[in-house]
């Protein structure tokens, strides 16, 4: 057996998981979720019935990880050899910027993709704020450092850099020149471009 379960969809955030398995060089099986069937071991381990989901196969028994920001952080912690934790002073930005990113960042992408925008008073009671805000305050940390920590790339890249992948490519992140540098760093990591040749070689499948 593998040490990983990973229930996944090609379209999905279970791409992003996929780069975190891949950038930690995980030994894992993957089981495919269709949408309208989806198999009764991954309801069981996710009643959400959510996907990226993992279960990490261990001695004394298994353990499921759900959220796409979770199992990055997770693998990050149970793989230390892969070199992707921060170190003290890079744990601040670590955990801020790859929180901020499943929270702020995904709410601003999400409300904006499904134009929704609250209005100056309902702002106060949105996690993100507004579009713009949100964007400013992610532009202006990229636009000052190589990576989410510094000049090393570690973990919260994938996370971070998974969303600003995702909203560029998609057209609903703006193509500021700080966003598109970013990306472009982040596409050049060969286990980026191994679990996308994954992803997509499944998504032309799909589409037969």
């Amino acid at each position: 057996m593998a040490d990983y379960t990973f229930f996944t969809n090609p379209m999905s955030r279970g791409q992003i998981a996929r780069w975190a398995l891949h950038e930690v060089d995980a030994d894992y099986e993957q089981v495919l979720v269709d949408w309208k069937d989806k198999p009764a071991a991954f309801l069981e381990a996710n009643p959400m019935g959510k996907v990226p989901t993992i279960v990490h196969h261990l001695d004394d028994g298994d353990e499921v990880v759900t959220e796409a920001a979770a199992i990055c952080l997770y693998l990050a912690e149970m793989h230390p050899e892969a070199g992707l934790l921060p170190n003290e002073a890079e744990t601040a930005d670590y955990l801020r910027w790859t929180f901020f990113a499943a929270g702020p960042v995904e709410q601003a992408i999400t409300s904006r993709a499904l134009k929704y925008e609250p209005s100056p008073e309902q702002e106060p009671m949105a996690g993100w704020g507004n579009f713009d805000r949100t964007m400013d305050t992610l532009e202006a940390h990229l636009s000052q450092t190589r990576f989410i920590c510094g000049d090393r790339f570690t973990m919260a890249d994938v996370y971070v850099g998974s969303s600003v992948d995702w909203g560029l490519n998609f057209g609903i992140l703006p193509p500021r020149e700080a966003f598109v540098a970013y990306a472009e760093r982040i596409q050049a990591r060969p286990r980026y471009k191994a679990a996308k040749a994954v992803d997509n070689a499944l998504i032309g499948e799909m589409k037969k």
